[in-house]
């Protein structure tokens, strides 16, 4: 099978690369940046692009993004994401693409044994879908309203965010300190699932969220 790389870890690159051709795949291309991911795709149309989801030039989603675009551009060509983390707004646009057909999404810290993975390649590649539950769980989750996940502080930090308080105002009103608003915070933002991206603030997203509700 003709594989195209992209993971912007050289040493994870490498060990990829090694693994994937010890089960006699040719890696034809292993590169570390969506840029140079899309290119490599559209010249040597492999039979899978395994990528991560982090990575250059904007050390956001670029990979899933560039994936997407791939799969846009070549609807059959099998894309397996390998992640550190679940990345929301997009996950759902690539794995809902062309149906699901020859497309997964696992995460690097769950993928135990090295046959299931060499598998889940090869299931990919060959127009199967393959997703880590923890993927799916969070889906399903997502699909209910996320603030109810947030704790009854969680709330009241978040509904004195959206009165525009500061921080240390927000610690004030609450009697807490500015280190305990900004461990909520951060709190609201993972339930939210809004990880950090050039282009989005979090906080006015987060408002947004709860004023909708």
């Amino acid at each position: 099978m003709r594989i195209v790389l992209a993971e912007d870890t050289s040493l994870l690159r490498a060990g990829l690369e090694t693994l994937l051709a010890r089960f006699g795949h040719d890696v034809v291309a292993a590169v570390a940046d969506a840029d140079a991911l899309r290119q490599a795709a559209q010249d040597l149309r492999p039979d899978l692009v395994l990528t991560d989801v982090r990575m250059p030039p904007d050390d956001a989603d670029d990979g899933l993004r560039a994936a997407i675009a791939i799969r846009e551009h070549r609807p059959d060509q099998s894309v397996l994401v390998l992640s550190q983390y679940i990345e929301q707004s997009y996950a759902e646009e690539l794995l809902a693409s062309q149906d699901g057909v020859g497309v997964g999404y696992l995460l690097k810290d769950r993928v135990g044994d090295v046959r299931d993975f060499v598998a889940a390649v090869q299931d990919v590649a060959d127009g199967g879908t393959v997703i880590d539950t923890d993927v799916v769980r969070h889906m399903v989750n997502r699909r209910r309203d996320p603030l109810e996940s947030l704790s009854r502080r969680e709330h009241e930090v978040l509904a004195l965010m959206a009165a525009g308080r500061s921080n240390a105002a927000i610690a004030r009103n609450l009697y807490v300190s500015e280190a305990a608003v900004n461990k909520h915070i951060g709190s609201i933002f993972t339930k939210l699932g809004l990880h950090v991206a050039p282009d989005d603030h979090r906080r006015v997203l987060a408002v947004l969220a709860f004023l909708r509700r």
